[in-house]
């Protein structure tokens, strides 16, 4: 029964928008330039190995047995993040959105499946939702990080884990059964035996498909008393079922702590994990409480906001591809996350439609899909993450490659820390994803080649950022002469981009895109030229090009 109540409050709120303008697009009025999900550029990295920006807190929970390698706390954390805020690290790699991995409270003890000890580091296995974990740092952390971060246009993702607990230690007890499942293990070979069972052992799986009321676990209660909160937590929750009508069943308890981020931060958006281990509804229901919590937000604190976007839904459906258009098929069932809930999905095609196609065929593939099927809609390219075991470029033997395809193909882009000064992707000594998750080599930033690497992304992400066009607009192949050109167009954003031309004097084609007379620049040789007879002549040291109206 409450799940067709949940279904029609989800259709209820999305009849309500139906004539509200698209505020996919919005003018950031901070900063006076164009926001497009559809063509962020998104820089996504681990909390914990990214900076370390307050190294009191480098140890709590007696966090200290010994690790295998990788696989323990390494310092990294919020301050740090904001520590590259403020320096503008971001603003000139042209990021214009940041997404961390979980920052709430990590179980205490460690684990160890044959690879040595591992803690939490990573974020995704959450002992209590409600609380900064010490290592990340506190709540005037957080809030003076998506502080700097709006004040210079940047958006803040956090991370969404609904799908579990963290796994069971000797400090860590299991939830109770009424809240989690701990068998069976996820076969994963139809619908069921993705969603109805846990990931891997030893890691309980909540009861996302139960309506049935239950009490807050015993852990959680006895962990807030000794805090001193446990009053103002229940009051909350209390305050929370009366205003949704939900019952106090295992999902709705941590989608109200996970929507507190949003009221008391503001912040702008969720990348959702292990989104197909969990029923499709849950996602339109959270949806539904992100969108207003995002409300209240902007009501209470109409000085922080930035603009009139939305708060921005990303899902991780593991293995999702753009080929898929909005469906992601299980074998026996074909289930569309796209429908009343994300805005955007995780495309793990990307990868592989760089390697085997030309550039040509690869954004037409991707032009065709984002403005025909997938309309309306988004996804998040990458080419390294911290889970694909099978990068792009694992060994950063190809870094200049590697940005200009992601930074200039259809879709939104997510750089992975260190994409852009050649962290490696190979730690020797390492096991599993724990070689694609090692601090970031700040200290090789100033060598040469990584010079040479950063700026190439640097130039490139800032056009990208500049210009929606570049990720959202209608991509035109121009020609393939001296070289290959291109030209994007959204509304009145229009840019042509060139590659593999010559060093030196090169003509290109910009007909139709720029009139005669009018002045280009080069944003990649920062030079400019006159747009004479429908071509324009730059002469430039750089095999690229990278032509705005002046």
């Amino acid at each position: 029964m409450f799940r067709k109540i949940g279904f029609l409050l989800s259709l209820l709120t999305i009849l309500s928008c139906k004539d509200k303008p698209n505020t996919d697009v919005a003018i950031n009025d901070k900063n006076n330039k164009q926001f497009n999900w559809k063509a962020a550029n998104v820089y996504f990295l681990l909390t914990d190995r990214f900076n370390n920006g307050d190294s009191s807190n480098d140890v709590n929970f007696d966090r200290t047995a010994e690790t295998g390698k990788l696989r323990g706390f390494e310092g990294g954390d919020i301050k740090g993040v904001t520590q590259k805020v403020k320096e503008g690290y971001f603003t000139d790699l042209g990021i214009n959105a940041i997404w961390m991995t979980p920052i709430v409270e990590q179980i205490h003890g460690g684990t160890d499946e044959g690879t040595g000890i591992t803690y939490g580091f990573h974020g995704y296995w959450t002992k209590d939702w409600t609380k900064i974990d010490p290592n990340f740092g506190t709540k005037e952390d957080l809030k003076e990080l998506v502080e700097a971060a709006h004040s210079k246009g940047i958006r803040i993702l956090l991370d969404a884990v609904i799908n579990h607990t963290g796994p069971v230690t000797e400090k860590d007890p299991v939830w109770p059964s009424d809240w989690v499942r701990t068998s069976p293990q996820c076969k994963y070979d139809n619908y069921e035996n993705t969603v109805s069972c846990t990931l891997v052992k030893n890691l309980p799986d909540i009861l996302t498909d139960s309506d049935k009321e239950v009490a807050l676990p015993p852990q959680l209660v006895a962990k807030w008393k000794a805090e001193g909160r446990y009053e103002q937590e229940v009051k909350e929750l209390d305050a929370f079922f009366a205003r949704t009508g939900y019952p106090r069943a295992p999902r709705f308890y941590i989608m109200k702590w996970l929507t507190d981020y949003i009221t008391e931060f503001g912040i702008d958006g969720y990348r959702v994990d292990t989104v197909k281990h969990t029923e499709e509804s849950v996602w339109q229901e959270f949806r539904v409480e992100c969108d207003y919590a995002f409300n209240e937000f902007k009501k209470n604190h109409p000085d922080r906001v930035m603009d009139a976007t939305d708060f921005f839904l990303v899902g991780e459906v593991y293995n999702y591809g753009i080929s898929g258009g909005q469906f992601f098929n299980f074998g026996d069932k074909k289930v569309n996350y796209f429908d009343k809930a994300f805005h955007s999905l995780i495309n793990f095609e990307f990868k592989w439609n760089a390697k085997q196609m030309s550039k040509e065929d690869l954004f037409v593939k991707y032009d065709t899909a984002l403005q025909n099927e997938l309309e309306g809609f988004g996804v998040l390219n990458y080419l390294s993450s911290h889970d694909d075991g099978q990068p792009f470029d694992p060994r950063r033997e190809n870094t200049m490659e590697t940005a200009t395809l992601l930074l200039l193909s259809p879709g939104a882009s997510q750089v992975y820390y260190g994409d852009e000064t050649a962290r490696s992707l190979v730690i020797e000594g390492t096991e599993g994803d724990a070689t694609l998750r090692s601090f970031m080599n700040w200290e090789e930033t100033g060598n040469e080649m990584n010079k040479a690497v950063l700026t190439h992304w640097q130039k490139l992400g800032q056009f990208r950022a500049k210009h929606p066009s570049v990720g959202a607009g209608k991509h035109k192949a121009i020609t393939t002469e001296g070289g290959y050109s291109f030209s994007r167009e959204l509304a009145e954003d229009k840019v042509v981009v060139g590659l593999n031309y010559v060093k030196g004097a090169k003509e290109i084609n910009v007909a139709g895109i720029f009139e005669d007379g009018s002045m280009v620049r080069d944003a990649y040789a920062n030079v400019e030229a006159e747009v004479k007879d429908g071509k324009v002549v730059v002469n430039s040291e750089f095999d690229i090009v990278l032509l705005e109206k002046k």
